[in-house]
């Protein structure tokens, strides 16, 4: 009988993530693992190259943090919410220090993780034309098409030291199923050396079987599991919390100030022994306005039509 793969978060983190490691932590605006960056916040992590989708606030916080030395990723924005203002700092004025960065656009990072979970030498892609990103990016390169007449877009594959992605539930074996936007997490775990997934809970493994088309990441692919609770928050897990768009439109003003926002780390993260405690802090009634209702589809009586 397989062994479970369930550990706890600081475990995981502790084994798995290392100085000067390529990371992915995917979740694309849906499914983002805020409680394993914060656990990389907490541990202290340095020289980190990260690699997301749409940045976003995570980005932020784990470069304020001194996490992350460099940056690949595409479209820079906090959830349409407003801009990275540690990641303008840090760009803009190397303040307090430069943020290397490598930019695609969001079918590029695609078009990286799919070759690098098929092992390829590279992806062809056409949307580039008419775009600046293949002068500012050397790795965008245009090449012959060798079926034809013309030429072609390729990106490099990305194959992460580690992935870590977030998921609705698995069983212990590390069986993972996803539903709603799911992203790029199936590629990015896949072109990954080792991948890290966070759930909100274990079910059994008889609630897997009973709804395969869900279970994305096979256990195969995994090697460790988390279980963490409203461990995307602020983002959402579809079916179990709605996302905090108020914390959203309040990070603009919070990362616009750099005092304010090593103010917030000190006290949501490190402030936190981990993220039982920053829930605490939140307080259970924080949760009335992020629940879900059931949307439980209802027999439709085709007969009764006329």
């Amino acid at each position: 009988m397989a062994m479970s793969k369930v550990v706890s978060m600081a475990e995981a983190i502790e084994t798995y993530v290392e100085d000067g490691m390529t990371v992915c932590l995917e979740g694309f605006s849906h499914l983002i693992s805020f409680a394993a960056a914060h656990e990389i916040i907490r541990q202290e992590r340095r020289n980190l190259t990260l690699c997301r989708m749409t940045p976003d606030i995570v980005s932020d916080q784990l470069v304020a943090a001194g996490c992350v030395t460099k940056l690949v990723a595409s479209f820079f924005a906090s959830g349409s919410a407003g801009s990275l203002h540690e990641l303008r700092r840090r760009i803009e004025r190397h303040d307090p220090a430069p943020l290397e960065v490598e930019e695609y656009s969001h079918y590029g990072m695609v078009c990286r993780y799919q070759a690098g979970a098929a092992g390829l030498p590279f992806f062809p892609l056409r949307s580039y034309a008419g775009s600046d990103l293949p002068r500012l990016n050397p790795r965008i390169r245009l090449v012959d098409d060798p079926y034809g007449e013309g030429t072609v877009y390729v990106v490099p594959p990305l194959n992460p030291d580690v992935t870590i992605v977030h998921a609705q539930r698995a069983d212990r074996h590390g069986n993972v199923q996803i539903w709603g936007i799911s992203g790029v997490q199936q590629e990015a775990v896949y072109a990954a050396g080792k991948a890290i997934v966070v759930v909100e809970e274990i079910v059994d493994d008889d609630v897997v079987r009973s709804d395969p088309n869900r279970t994305l990441i096979p256990s195969h692919a995994v090697d460790a599991v988390v279980v963490c609770p409203r461990g995307a928050h602020p983002s959402y897990v579809q079916g179990y919390y709605d996302r905090d768009c108020a914390f959203y439109r309040r990070w603009t003003a919070i990362s616009k100030d750099s005092g304010l926002l090593q103010a917030w780390l000190k006290e949501w993260v490190h402030g936190t022994a981990n993220h039982e405690e920053y829930l605490d802090k939140l307080g259970v009634d924080y949760w009335d306005d992020l629940a879900v209702a059931p949307r439980l589809s209802e027999p439709v009586d085709y007969g009764s039509r006329k």
